[in-house]
C-alpha cells in the first residue's frame, strides 16, 4: 500500500511539474504575434471595417494570466472625415491564475484593468448616414428564412446571477479617453475629451466607488459616489445607490437610493435633488446661446429641483416634489401605471407666477408682416383645398388610451397681461372623453368658472364649454388683455358653446352656443352715440375711437346672443340710460372677422332740462356699424331713417290714404309705394352703404 502510495505521489508530483513547465514555458515558445493576422482579418470581416493591431502583443499565465494589447484600430469606410472609427492605445487585464482554474472560474480576482487612450469617433455625414451603420453583419440561411418567420420567438430568461463565489478587483482605470460626435448635417461638434474613470478596491460585498471626470466642449463633468455591495448573486437584492454628478462648475446632481432585483422584478427607490443653478449661465459656460427667448432677460437665471421616485416595471410614484422657478415655487406629485393603457393621477400646486416673463417678445412690424401674409396665404389654401392642418390628422391614440385625473392650484397668475387668482382646476377622464369639472378663478373684482367636456373617440374632436363670469369689473379687464379702454361697468356672461376640431381655423367654422352678455352701470367710451343719433357735427368723423370725451353711459346693456357656423348673431341688443334708449341686430362673423350692426335709438327722459333739449335736437338718426372687430365704423343710416320717414310720413298719412282711396287710382298704391322707395334705394354716392 505504502508503495502504491508513494508512486501516486511521484505520478502525480511529476504532472505538477509539467503543467507548470508548460504554463511558464509555453508563452515563451508561442509566438502570439503569428496569429495578428488571422485576428485583424477576422474582425474586418465581422465589422466590414479594416482592423489592425499593434506588433507588441503579450501574453502571460502565471503567476497572473496577463494580456497586453497595443495600438488597435477599427477604421471608417469611405466619405467619412476621420480616419478612425476607433482607436486604443493601451490594453492590458491581469487576472490571479491559480485561484481562477483551483475555483473553477467562480473565484475572479482582477490585479489590474487598464485602457488608455481609447478614442471614439460617431460622425454623420452630409448625406445622413453614418460611420456605425452595418458595423454588425447578421446572415441568415435563406433554406430556414421561411422557418423563422413562423417561429415563436424564444422565451426570455431572466438573469439570476452570474456563478461566481466572489471578484475582486484592485484596479478598474479608464484614462485619456475621449468621444467625438460629429454631425456634418447640421455643422455640429460635440467633443468629451480626457475622460477618467477609475474603480478602485472592488467587491461584491463592499460598495464600489467610482470617480469619473471628462471635458466636454473644453468644460469639465465629474461623476463619483459609491455603489453596492452588489452581493454575489448579480441582479438579485438591494443595491445601495449614491451618486453625485456635477457638471461645468454650474450643475450639481444628487441621486442616493436603492435598486431592488434588477435582473428579475426591478424596484426602485430613489431621491434626486438638483441644487439651485442658472440655466442661462450653463449655457453660458458651455458657449451657446440660450435656446428660449424669452421677454424678459432675467428670467430662468434660478432653478433647483427635487423629489422622490419610487416603483416597478408597472407603476412609478412621484412624491415630495418641489421646482424652483425664479421667484416661482412649484410643487407635484403624480402616480402612473399600467403602461400600455397609462392610468395617471397627478397634482400641481404653484405659488405664484408671471408667465409673460417667459413667453417670446413682441414681435417688429416686419415679422408682423409677414404673419399677415401667412395668414393670408393660409386662408387661400383653405380656399383652394385646406390648411396644412385640415390635411394631417392628429393620433390621437394615446388620449383614447389614458386614463386621467388632474389638479391644479394657483395662488396668482399673470399671463398675456390678465391677473387671475385662486385658479383651481380639475380634469378627469378615459377612454377618450375627459370632463373639465370644474374650472373657477377670481379675477378684476369678479369670478369665473367653468365645465367642459373634450371628446377624441373620433378622428375630428369635440368640444364644448360652458362658462360664468360674474360681477366683472370690465375696464381694467380689457386695458390689461386688448390694451384697448372701451367699456366701463360691472360684466356679466352665460354662455354654451360647441364646436369641432383641432385647430383655429376649424373650431371658428364649427363653432356654435348660445348666451348672455350683460353689463350693469356702464359706458362705452370712444363713442358718442347720444351725438351720433341727433347726427350732431363731428360724431362719425371727428371722435375717433378711444377719445376720453366721447362716452354714452348706460345703467344697462345687455347682449343676448346665438352662434351658428362661426358667426354670432343678436336681434335683441338693448341698451338703456336717463336720455337713451338703443336696440341693436346684426351679426359679427367670427370667421372673417368683420360686424355688421344696426343700432336704432330712441330718446327716453323725465328731466326738464332734457325734454328742452331734445324740442330743439336734430333728427334722430339710426348708425349703422361695420369694419373689423379690431377697427369698427360707424356712420349714420341715413337710408334707413328715410324708408321709416316715407312710412310714417307718407304712406300712413291721411293724403296719401285719401288719394288712393279713389277707386280708379287704387289699383296704382302699391306700384306708388314700390317707386317711392327705388328712389331711396338708388345708389346715390352720398347714400351708399
Amino acid at each position: 500500500m505504502n508503495r502504491v502510495v508513494k508512486w501516486l505521489l511521484i505520478v502525480c508530483g511529476g504532472l505538477l511539474v509539467v503543467i507548470l513547465a508548460i504554463i511558464l514555458i509555453a508563452p515563451s515558445l508561442v509566438d502570439i504575434n503569428k496569429f495578428r493576422p488571422q485576428i485583424e482579418n477576422a474582425v474586418s470581416e465581422a465589422t466590414g471595417r479594416p482592423f489592425t493591431l499593434g506588433e507588441d502583443l503579450r501574453l502571460s499565465l502565471f503567476p497572473w494570466t496577463s494580456v497586453t494589447v497595443n495600438d488597435v484600430h477599427l477604421g471608417n469606410p469611405p466619405g467619412f472625415e476621420e480616419k478612425d472609427l476607433f482607436r486604443l492605445e493601451t490594453l492590458e487585464v491581469r487576472v490571479e491564475f491559480m485561484p481562477l482554474v483551483l475555483s473553477f472560474f467562480k473565484d475572479i480576482q482582477v490585479k489590474t484593468f487598464i485602457l488608455k487612450g481609447a478614442r471614439i469617433v460617431l460622425e454623420t455625414g452630409k448625406d445622413g448616414k453614418t460611420n456605425w451603420e452595418g458595423i454588425v453583419k447578421t446572415t441568415t440561411g435563406s433554406s430556414h428564412e421561411g422557418k423563422k418567420e413562423d417561429a415563436a420567438p424564444p422565451e426570455s430568461k431572466p438573469l439570476v446571477g452570474l456563478p461566481v463565489n466572489s471578484i475582486a478587483i484592485g484596479e478598474i482605470a479608464i484614462t485619456e479617453g475621449s468621444l467625438l460626435f460629429i454631425d456634418h448635417t447640421k455643422e455640429e461638434r460635440f467633443h468629451i475629451s480626457d475622460l477618467t474613470l477609475e474603480l478602485k478596491d472592488v467587491s461584491l460585498d463592499r460598495p464600489v466607488h467610482l470617480i469619473f471626470s471628462a471635458f466636454a466642449n473644453g468644460h469639465p463633468l465629474s461623476l463619483n459616489g459609491s455603489v453596492g455591495p452588489l452581493g454575489k448573486d448579480l441582479g438579485k437584492g438591494t443595491i445601495p445607490v449614491d451618486l453625485s454628478l456635477s457638471a461645468l462648475k454650474q450643475l450639481d446632481v444628487k441621486l442616493k437610493g436603492s435598486v431592488s432585483d434588477a435582473a428579475s422584478t426591478p424596484r426602485f427607490d430613489l431621491s434626486i435633488e438638483v441644487p439651485p443653478f442658472s440655466p442661462r449661465k450653463l449655457t453660458s459656460t458651455l458657449g451657446q446661446e440660450f435656446p428660449i427667448v424669452t421677454k424678459d432677460p432675467k428670467a430662468l437665471t434660478h432653478l433647483a429641483f427635487n423629489t422622490d421616485l419610487r416603483g416597478d416595471t408597472g407603476n412609478v410614484t412621484v412624491s415630495n416634489g418641489v421646482i424652483n422657478i425664479d421667484e416661482s415655487t412649484l410643487k407635484f406629485s403624480c402616480k402612473a401605471g399600467n403602461f400600455p393603457r397609462p392610468d395617471v393621477k397627478f397634482d400641481l400646486k404653484l405659488d405664484e407666477m408671471d408667465v409673460d416673463r417667459y413667453l417670446a417678445p413682441e414681435e417688429n412690424d416686419e415679422s408682423v408682416g409677414s404673419k399677415e401674409n401667412s395668414r393670408s396665404s393660409g386662408q387661400n389654401k383653405e380656399k383652394t383645398g385646406g390648411s396644412m392642418s385640415e390635411q394631417q390628422k392628429t393620433d390621437y391614440g394615446p388620449l383614447r388610451r389614458l386614463a386621467l385625473t388632474a389638479t391644479m392650484q394657483i395662488g396668482k397668475l399673470k399671463v398675456y397681461n390678465t391677473r387671475i387668482e385662486d385658479f383651481n382646476f380639475k380634469v378627469a377622464g378615459e377612454n377618450g372623453v375627459f370632463h373639465l369639472e370644474p374650472l373657477s378663478l377670481s379675477l378684476y373684482e369678479g369670478s369665473l368658472s367653468a365645465k367642459g367636456l373634450f371628446n377624441v373617440k373620433k378622428d375630428v374632436p369635440e368640444s364644448r364649454l360652458t362658462l360664468n363670469l360674474k360681477g366683472i369689473n370690465a375696464s381694467p379687464l380689457l386695458k390689461d388683455i386688448a390694451e384697448k379702454d372701451i367699456l366701463e361697468g360691472k360684466l356679466n356672461v352665460e354662455m354654451n358653446l360647441w364646436m369641432k376640431g383641432d385647430d383655429a381655423g376649424r373650431i371658428k367654422k364649427s363653432l356654435n352656443g348660445r348666451g348672455d352678455f350683460v353689463v350693469e352701470n356702464g359706458a362705452i367710451k370712444g363713442i358718442d352715440l347720444v351725438s351720433m343719433v341727433r347726427n350732431t357735427d363731428g360724431a362719425y368723423g371727428l371722435v375717433s375711437l378711444g377719445d376720453e370725451k366721447a362716452k354714452t353711459e348706460f345703467s344697462n346693456l345687455q347682449v343676448p346672443f346665438s352662434i351658428k357656423n362661426g358667426v354670432l348673431y343678436t336681434d335683441n341688443t338693448r341698451m338703456e340710460s336717463t336720455l337713451l334708449r338703443a336696440q341693436s341686430t346684426g351679426k359679427a362673423d367670427l370667421i372673417n372677422e368683420t360686424l355688421d350692426f344696426r343700432i336704432e335709438p330712441t330718446f327716453v327722459t323725465t328731466k326738464k332740462e332734457d325734454v328742452e333739449k331734445m324740442k330743439h335736437s336734430e333728427v334722430m338718426v339710426p348708425v349703422l356699424v361695420s369694419g373689423n372687430l379690431s377697427d369698427p365704423k360707424f356712420r349714420p343710416d341715413l337710408r334707413g331713417m328715410a324708408k321709416k320717414k316715407l312710412e310714417e310720413k307718407v304712406f300712413e298719412s291721411t293724403e296719401f290714404k285719401e288719394i288712393f282711396e279713389k277707386e280708379e287710382l287704387k289699383p296704382l298704391e302699391d306700384d306708388a309705394k314700390r317707386l317711392l322707395k327705388g328712389i331711396i334705394d338708388f345708389p346715390f354716392s352720398g347714400n351708399k352703404k
